[in-house]
């Protein structure tokens, strides 16, 4: 029996995950022009770079100025990532960044290392001090991220009960320093899961805490994304991160081919929601175009497939 919801909200990530792992830098012209489309799709949060080191992430060394240029759609909230408190400092001072204050807890201990250089148990401790930070600066945590939920490819399969015992140190902390309970986002961040992992993982998650939302930051590395979405969307899912045309991926996650890394297509799952009967609030042919256009900057074939065929509406209005 499934439980679909009647409105999802999709979060679009392509113009910092999508750029953050091809070894090219793209001209700032051209991710402009990216996000100012994707400005006109309906979509209502956009994120636009990360503020991390240039260093280790030069693709997003201009993501200040890209801030600066950008064409703003009223109603759009324009984001950025950060991975510490430096990261969210340079974020405050950023022209017109949408703060979307977030907890990061990794189960992996290689992972943690890689992204984040510190330890698991170092990144839930600092998720304290950002707690803290956040209230500092008025602001209240929009969402907790759990990584490689469903395995990494560094340390194999992750046990759901270390994912769990992640999100319940986050119901803790909230109640421990009397804030809201943010949205709980599983993050299949290497693409391990499958259609009945992620509908055990969801089971259980509202179990633990069956009045918080629940959202997914999908990876479709082995081609499972769109069915893993699906799977979610039966268990009530409304909130999904997603890349349009299907760019993006983890720069420090290990993949064998970086392009096959992306997460879920956007165009793609807005189209499935809209057979399913599931409102978005955004314009598919938008968001192909969109998606036509990253193709044309990165100048290789990307991952989505609606982009290339275009959706069913033309076709039956035909007959």
């Amino acid at each position: 029996m499934s439980d679909f919801p009647k409105f999802v909200e999709f979060r679009e990530e392509g113009p910092r995950e999508g750029f953050q792992i091809e070894k090219k830098i793209y001209p700032i012209e051209q991710r402009i022009e990216l996000i100012d489309m994707l400005s006109e799709t309906g979509l209502k949060r956009i994120q636009v770079g990360s503020f991390v080191s240039p260093k280790y992430v030069p693709q997003m060394a201009d993501t200040g100025e890209l801030f600066q240029r950008i064409k703003r759609k009223p109603g759009v909230n324009y984001t950025s990532l950060w991975l510490n408190d430096k990261g969210f400092r340079k974020a405050l001072t950023a022209h017109e960044v949408d703060i979307d204050p977030r907890l990061l807890l990794y189960p992996s201990e290689a992972f943690a290392q890689s992204n984040n250089n510190c330890s698991s148990a170092e990144m839930r401790e600092k998720q304290r001090d950002w707690v803290r930070l956040y209230k500092e600066e008025g602001y209240t945590i929009d969402a907790a991220y759990v990584m490689t939920a469903f395995g990494c490819n560094f340390e194999g399969p992750i046990p759901q009960s270390r994912i769990l015992d992640d999100f319940r140190f986050v119901l803790q902390l909230c109640e421990e320093e009397d804030i809201p309970v943010p949205i709980l986002v599983i993050a299949d961040t290497m693409g391990w899961g499958n259609p009945e992992a992620v509908k055990r993982m969801i089971g259980a998650l509202r179990e633990m805490a069956p009045d918080a939302r629940i959202g997914m930051h999908i990876h479709d590395t082995r081609g499972l994304g769109i069915a893993n979405l699906y799977a979610a969307l039966s268990m009530g899912v409304d909130m999904f991160e997603s890349s349009v045309a299907g760019l993006g991926g983890c720069p420090f996650a290990g993949h064998g081919h970086a392009r096959a890394a992306g997460n879920v297509c956007t165009e793609d799952a807005v189209f499935l929601c809209h057979e399913l009967g599931i409102e978005t609030g955004i314009d598919l042919d938008k968001l192909i175009a969109a998606a036509v256009k990253a193709e044309e900057i990165i100048g290789a074939p990307l991952m989505g497939r609606v982009m290339h065929t275009g959706g069913l509406d033309k076709y039956r209005k035909a007959n």
